[in-house]
């Protein structure tokens, strides 16, 4: 018996997961290499093994050779045509190992990270999570423990190629299943899960059985579940709703909290207009328009969301009876804006709509929109507010006392009133200018008093001054 042969066998069997009929039949093929270089001169060689004792026999033509002695080169092939052969067994078996993987979790360790590409050892090989697959709020260091969704498994060259994601939806369906139990149990299903990886998921779950409730055994006990989730995808926020057969039901709770006052349901185009009340409109549509665009990913339909206000009832337009609106809301024409979306042409071909009725419903249609674009309210940084009550008396005050006032009058222009507060730009410059032209008077004033008494003083001077030889 060849013992030391078969403890060979069992340890590659053990450590690189290759079956022993792998591995004796990549044994068989180097021995009978071997035996073509050392006999070239025979042929019909055959090499057998017995798996339970390990002996093996050469034969040529059905019949033994006895003494069958390798030479150097001949076992130095045979070695190597046995690592080749167990290196492509031990790709194949971990390629059919993770194939069974595909969607589903696995967990590894950061590897390294290679321009931003991180690189996870999985054990028996390594994984690759690209920067398409990474959530961008999500950071890693090599030697960080992490779970991640095998996206799909590739042939190589080189050996079977994972690549991994952390952004997949279906990561978030499969951390619930590990951490409820009445996923494993198919007592809660999960209906759909709709993810902006890194910010927002939404999840529609369901019970089949009445008596549990199925988004309580998704939060778990205080939270608990829900928080172990959101702590595995660090922070991201998780709105898990209840799931519903009927679609305007689905649609209410999919855009929760907000509440909704009126959904109208378009099924032929799978399209939902949703109004709501001016308070809601922002909690509905979320920050940049996440919480209602998650939320027609969730439903599968596409949602416009407007405000109770912006709603114009096709009744109002011209031309529009309780006939022809029936036959509008009939072709899927509920709202002005589905109306704005068609032309004269669509309109035409509703069956009782005429052409002049379909002009008249099109033009009252646009007359509706530019009423609403003139009426748009104005920035509130260029509104001027009206003059008040006691700016509007100073202004009058103002007038009396110009209409009144006497030329070269320093008493009125020192009675005019003081600008007050609250008063506007034109008392501030009436009263600037009064000052200008007070001083001017002033000014002038002093200069015709210098000048009359220097006058007077150069008189005296001359009447006190007289010529010699007279007396008075």
């Amino acid at each position: 018996m060849n013992t030391e042969l078969l403890q060979s066998l069992d340890y590659i069997e053990k450590e690189k997961n290759v079956s022993r009929e792998i591995l004796l039949d990549a044994l068989r093929m180097a021995l009978i290499s071997a035996c073509k270089k050392t006999f070239p001169e025979k042929e019909n060689l055959d090499v057998e093994i017995d798996s339970e004792t390990g002996d093996i026999r050469l034969l040529e033509n059905g019949e033994l050779i006895q003494n069958a002695d390798f030479g150097r080169i001949a076992a130095q092939t045979a070695k190597q045509v046995i690592i080749q052969k167990i290196r492509e067994a031990e790709r194949e078996a971990t390629y059919n190992e993770y194939s069974a993987k595909v969607h589903d979790i696995v967990n590894g360790t950061v590897h390294r990270i290679d321009r931003r590409v991180i690189m996870v050892d999985l054990g028996k090989t390594e994984g690759i999570l690209p920067l398409r697959e990474q959530s961008h709020k999500e950071h890693f260091r090599q030697g960080d423990p992490i779970k991640v969704f095998v996206l799909e498994v590739n042939r190589t060259a080189r050996g079977p190629e994972i690549v991994l994601s952390r952004s997949h939806p279906n990561l978030v369906r499969k951390l619930f299943e590990i951490e409820v139990p009445e996923i494993s149990d198919n007592i809660v299903q999960i209906k759909g899960v709709a993810r902006e990886a890194g910010a927002r998921t939404k999840i529609a779950v369901t019970s089949s059985d009445d008596k549990i409730d199925c988004v309580g055994s998704c939060v778990g006990m205080r939270g608990q579940r829900v928080k172990n989730v959101v702590r595995e995808l660090q922070g991201e926020k998780i709105d898990i709703v209840r799931w519903s057969e009927e679609t305007e039901t689905y649609i209410r709770n999919s855009l929760t909290p907000a509440q909704l006052a009126e959904v109208n349901l378009n099924k032929e185009v799978k399209t939902a207009n949703i109004f709501v009340q001016d308070d809601q409109l922002s909690l509905a549509i979320g920050k940049k328009g996440q919480n209602v665009r998650i939320a027609s990913k969730l439903t599968g339909w596409k949602l416009e969301v407007r405000s109770l206000s912006q709603k114009v009832p096709l009744s109002e337009l011209d031309g529009v009876s309780e006939r022809i609106e029936g036959l509008l809301k009939a072709a899927g024409i509920s709202t002005l804006k589905d109306i704005l979306k068609s032309t004269v042409e669509d309109l035409t071909k509703i069956k009782g709509l005429g052409p002049k009725t379909a002009e008249k419903i099109f033009a009252s249609a646009h007359r509706i929109l530019l009423k609403e674009g003139k009426t748009l309210p104005m920035i509130p940084e260029l509104e001027l507010s009206p003059p008040s009550e006691e700016a509007a008396q100073i202004d009058k005050e103002d007038a009396v006392s110009e209409e009144s006032k006497p030329e070269n009058s320093e008493a009125v222009i020192e009675e005019t009133p003081s600008l007050k507060e609250g008063g506007t730009k034109k008392q501030a410059r009436a009263k600037k200018q009064s000052k200008k032209k007070t001083r001017v008077k002033k000014k002038g004033k002093e200069v015709s008093e210098d000048s009359s008494s220097a006058d007077q003083e150069k008189s005296g001077e001359i009447e006190g001054k007289q010529p010699e030889g007279q007396s008075s």
